[in-house]
């Protein structure tokens, strides 16, 4: 069924902190080029995006400065809308899950499940603080790490080893919110039963096995591969959408569940300004659903996101989930911790007036199959290689000569005119816009681009080979074609640009002294989008050069702020010493993993089955978070098989896993350079 109408979202960022490009490269600048061009395709479209206001990590800030969450999420979403509007992002609807009309929205969403028995509930005990008088989140427990000698680990994770932990795990824990010891405490919670909804969700995935990215495929098939598990959708906060059911006192929506549900508020919001039917865009057959998001929230789109509309009934599906893999910055990974980011509302006062270079730069560089990185040196030579001598040479030479030579008239094009290269750019202008549309509609936005730059390079080479300035005295007539073409051209340039580079399309339109209204794709590939005898504006350049010493700025920035975050790293105590004795007590063999897989109800822990020579050990590792059990599997490892036994969620655990872990908290295996025999001792 061809769509009617396309509701396109771009993941909710979260208000706890501002964008950087990694968020834009990810999401934002994809969406925003497929929106911009479904409209000049004249196709229905909303554009959806808003602020993700809930949820502990924001809880914790307000409390460490000393405000209301309110108070952090007006600040941040403050930052963040004009950071999408000073770079371009066309949303049709900017929204906030604070608002009223959210909470109402996700309200009567919890409400319909709940009434038709979609939600299962459990009770089980979790931590409680007996003089804060609430259940306390992982982050909001503190204690003793029962793996190495911190005593300020969380309850989710321990910073210095790295070990993913359960509140319960800790070693004298203490709430962040009174100091006071907590106890454990039952409680309720409601969860969307994934596991029988399974062969409801599994072969749709499977439908959209040609046509969605490999890694989005890849996660979706990992994840139902393991068996999809019950995921609880409420939680005992204060600060987020509370669940209208009795017995619910003190529990509010877990922030996936309520978060998701904001592109339908948002959509709700929009309708109520533009006089639209919502459901139009979210319940009829013939509706696009296009979800943007960064390859971490693949299986909340994919798989969770789906499951909740399934189970509410009446919605369409996501059509399509182009998730994007992470951009690295001068080769390390984006750190918001660490203030290793290029902050965008920073970047908009660095460098006012070149929105375009980012979005080109971004674009040309997308993450789109891999991770990819950005590099301020790249950044510089691509404005000055491609936007400034390509792009900017070609349309500031066509409008110059055409000034010089005919006052800014367009001059007539001859049929006859046979000068070497002009069919083939006529045959450039005339192709190229179809390529570009298969490469959008395909999400390849990379591709399209380059095929947009493509157009814009034939005109600079045409005007290279036949150069019309030492022509003109003594072939006019031909010159007259070259410049006629050469403006055509550069009037098709403008159509193109327009998904890309929205403020260079404008300086365009100005430049031709051209009416917006001819901004439409089936415009795009005409050879007389100028009628003869039209007369152009000014010359103007469209980009310029930038100077070593604003890319040595940035680059100083950046550290600055390593240096910074440097200071305050704490030190590390130095363990205390011990005798080539203690070393020798431990067992240290190189393992290969068999067998992998995920421990039911326990999101940190991976089941493992290490042969470690003489047998094959079943051990627990607490690394699920960041590897599938398939991304583990026959991969040689150091285990300690000495360490006495210890039963985890119903299985013992004999040995543990040697890991790595760098200031980020990203796990590496300890392992063997090249391939070993299974039981080789490391000494």
């Amino acid at each position: 069924m061809e769509p009617k109408r396309y509701t396109i979202t771009a993941a909710l960022p979260y208000t706890n902190g501002p964008l950087h490009i990694g968020h834009l490269a990810g999401a934002y600048l994809p969406a925003d080029v497929y929106a911009r061009f479904m409209r000049l395709r004249g196709e229905d479209v909303v554009f959806i995006c808003g602020s993700d206001e809930h949820g502990v990590p924001i809880t914790i800030k307000a409390k460490n400065e000393n405000r209301t969450p309110q108070e952090v999420v007006d600040e941040y979403h403050a930052i963040i809308k004009k950071s999408f509007d000073g770079i371009g992002v066309s949303f049709d609807k900017y929204f906030r899950t604070s608002d009223p009309l959210h909470h109402e929205t996700a309200t009567t969403f919890f409400e319909n499940l709940y009434n038709d028995g979609k939600l299962i509930s459990k009770e089980s005990q979790q931590l409680f603080d007996p003089e804060a008088k609430q259940f306390l989140a992982d982050r909001y427990v503190e204690g003793g790490c029962p793996k190495c000698d911190n005593e300020a680990a969380y309850g989710d994770q321990c910073e210095k080893c790295g070990a993913s932990l359960n509140p319960t795990d800790l070693i004298n824990p203490k709430s962040k919110l009174s100091g006071a010891t907590p106890v454990m405490k039952d409680t309720k919670h409601w969860y969307l039963p994934l596991d029988e909804m399974q062969a409801q969700i599994q072969p749709w995935i499977e439908s959209h096995q040609k046509d969605w990215k490999s890694n989005v495929m890849g996660q979706c098939k990992s994840w139902l591969n393991q068996g999809l598990q019950p995921r609880a959708v409420t939680r005992d906060l204060d600060w987020g959408v509370k669940v209208p059911v009795e017995g619910a006192d003190g529990k509010v929506m877990y922030v996936w569940f309520d978060a998701p549900i904001g592109y339908i508020s948002a959509t709700k919001k929009w309708a109520e300004e533009t006089g639209n039917n919502w459901e139009d865009y979210w319940k009829k057959e013939d509706s696009k659903l296009v979800h943007f998001i960064g390859k971490d929230n693949i299986v909340f789109h994919c798989l969770i996101f789906p499951a909740m509309l399934m189970a509410h009934g009446n919605y369409v599906l996501p059509d399509n989930v182009p998730a994007n893999e992470f951009l690295n910055l001068e080769g390390d990974k984006i750190s918001t911790s660490r203030n290793w980011a290029v902050w965008l509302h920073e970047y908009l006062e660095d460098f006012p007036g070149k929105e375009d270079v980012l979005r080109y730069t971004l674009l040309a560089n997308a993450p789109e199959s891999k991770d990819n990185d950005f590099k301020w040196k790249d950044f510089q030579s691509r404005n000055k290689g491609e936007l400034v001598d390509v792009l900017g040479n070609f349309v500031n030479r066509i409008v110059v000569l055409s000034s010089k030579y005919y006052d800014g008239k367009l001059p007539a094009f001859d049929p006859s005119c046979n000068v070497d290269g002009i069919k083939e750019v006529q045959a450039a202008i005339k192709n190229i816009p179809t390529k570009v549309e298969s490469s959008i509609e395909a999400y390849r936005f990379k591709e399209a681009l380059s095929e947009f730059m493509r157009l814009a390079r034939e005109g600079n080479k045409f005007l290279a080979d036949t150069e019309p300035w030492r022509m003109v005295k003594e072939d006019p007539k031909n010159v007259e074609s070259i410049m006629h073409l050469g403006l055509q051209l550069t009037a098709n340039l403008a159509i193109l640009s327009a998904p890309f580079i929205p403020f260079t399309t404008k300086k365009l339109l100005e430049m031709l002294n051209m009416d917006a209204s001819i901004l439409e794709w089936k415009n795009a590939g005409r050879l007389d989008l100028l009628p003869e005898g039209h007369v152009i504006g000014k010359a103007q350049h469209l980009f310029n050069k930038i100077e070593d010493e604003e890319i040595e700025n940035q680059l100083d920035k950046l550290k600055a702020n390593q240096a910074k975050e440097e200071e305050k790293k704490p030190e590390v105590p130095a363990k205390s010493t011990i005798q080539f004795d203690d070393f020798t007590k431990l067992d240290l063999k190189v393992g290969t993993i068999k067998e992998a897989e995920k421990v039911p109800k326990a999101d940190k822990l991976l089941k493992l089955l290490i042969d470690v020579g003489t047998e094959q050990r079943t051990i627990l590792s607490g690394i699920a978070e960041q590897f599938s059990p398939e991304e583990v599997l026959n991969k040689q490892v150091v285990v300690l098989t000495n360490l006495a036994p210890r039963k985890m969620r119903g299985v013992e655990s004999q040995g543990m896993v040697l890991m790595a872990e760098d200031e980020e908290g990203k796990l590496q295996f300890v392992k063997p350079e090249s391939a070993m025999v299974s039981g080789a001792v490391v000494r």
